[in-house]
């Protein structure tokens, strides 16, 4: 038998009759759902901002990560900057400034890279891709790969421990809502990928060339060594391939009279967590609809966004590059001045591009460099003047 939550809708005292509309004036209000932003949940109207604290003792504190004052990673993707992870989900990042020599292999999981900054050829076991800024790369957990640069490189690297990547379902809103799947672009042997098999060889050079594949499995590493280009494939069918999307092809769904959630931006979903993309939309012009992201609880998920580029409109003093990491367990939302702003605000839409990580089971930090993490972070709702 299937089972169902308890439905039982509830008004006691001073509410709004439609969330995150027509707030009681004078009033805050604070979703607490369960499942992210599917399950059942209800809606608080506090007198105050429910980020209002004043101290904070403990560990489980929002943070602040400025992935720009991290060093360059190396030439290796294995050598990348671990910043947060659990059985389910690792994130890094990783800074380039050359061209692979090698090969590279993920026998831990599915990989999602997601192209902060920098512009290059992406060479693998199935094909040639081009990719530049804006880019997510996903990649099937075993594929052999490496890249060659344009510009130097700053990728946000997601792996997906436990499952491959999948795309949501849209539901009522059909198959093409958001992004049609025809804008997608899989790897290809084209010219490109065949001029790349050529090694030495072929350049009628005497020397025989021997290639490197960095494996990565069991959070091991393991080096296999060839005697020629393994990326020699002449042919391949099947539905299992490379395949990229740039944040620039995505259509968001959206309501001038609604602030939608989260939940509604979701691009990719894995076993116990999804990946969100939050990019340029129209601001909400009903004049008693929220125009910000609403207050609500982390009672079920880690919540990370990576910020890409544009002006974060609900966060103050961040930037391009930096890390937010908000751990389940207490309330957040917008801070002061985006909350004052969004009330007076003329904006007609938002500028921002943000890949968001949603976790259904915590996330641990990795040791970071000093200096790497702002460690006041957690008194940013403060309502300074």
């Amino acid at each position: 038998m299937m089972q169902q939550w308890f439905q039982f809708p509830i008004i006691e005292g001073k509410t709004s009759r439609q969330a995150h509309c027509d707030l009681p004036e004078g009033t805050f209000e604070r979703e607490c759902g369960k499942e992210g932003f599917f399950g059942p949940a209800s809606h608080m109207y506090h007198k105050h901002a429910p980020t209002g604290w004043i101290k904070w003792e403990g560990p489980l504190r929002p943070r602040a990560i400025d992935t720009t004052k991290l060093e360059q990673s190396g030439i290796t993707p294995w050598d990348a900057s671990l910043l947060l992870h659990n059985d389910n989900v690792k994130i890094r990042i990783w800074n380039s400034q050359q061209s692979m020599d090698h090969l590279v292999r993920n026998g831990d999981g599915d990989e999602v890279l997601f192209v902060h900054s920098g512009s290059g050829h992406f060479y693998c076991d199935y094909g040639h891709l081009s990719f530049r800024d804006g880019d997510y790369i996903v990649i099937p957990r075993a594929t052999s790969w490496r890249i060659e640069m344009d510009e130097p490189v700053s990728l946000l690297l997601i792996e997906a421990s436990n499952s491959g990547y999948k795309t949501p379902d849209r539901g009522i809103v059909g198959q093409h809502a958001v992004y049609d799947p025809a804008i997608l672009e899989y790897a290809r042997i084209d010219d490109e990928f065949l001029a790349q098999q050529s090694d030495l060889q072929n350049n009628k050079q005497s020397v025989q060339q021997t290639w490197e594949v960095l494996l990565k499995a069991r959070n091991q590493m393991n080096t296999i060594t060839y005697p020629y280009n393994p990326l020699d494939a002449q042919g391949w069918k099947g539905n299992l391939t490379v395949f990229k999307l740039n944040w620039r092809d995505i259509r968001p769904l959206m309501s001038h009279r609604y602030h939608l959630p989260p939940s509604a931006h979701t691009t990719f979903i894995a076993n116990g967590f999804v990946i969100c993309t939050f990019v340029p939309r129209p601001i909400e012009s009903d004049p008693n609809a929220l125009k910000v992201p609403f207050f609500h609880n982390n009672d079920d998920y880690d919540e990370v966004l990576f910020y890409h580029r544009g002006n974060f409109f609900s966060r103050d003093n961040i930037e391009a590059g930096m890390i937010t990491h908000h751990p389940c367990g207490f309330s957040h939302g917008p801070h002061p001045k985006a909350l004052a702003a969004s009330q007076t605000n003329q904006k007609k839409e938002t500028d921002e591009v943000a890949v968001m990580i949603d976790t259904r089971f915590p996330l641990e930090i990795a040791d970071l460099p000093e200096g790497v993490e702002n460690k006041d972070y957690v008194y940013s709702w403060l309502n300074r003047k």
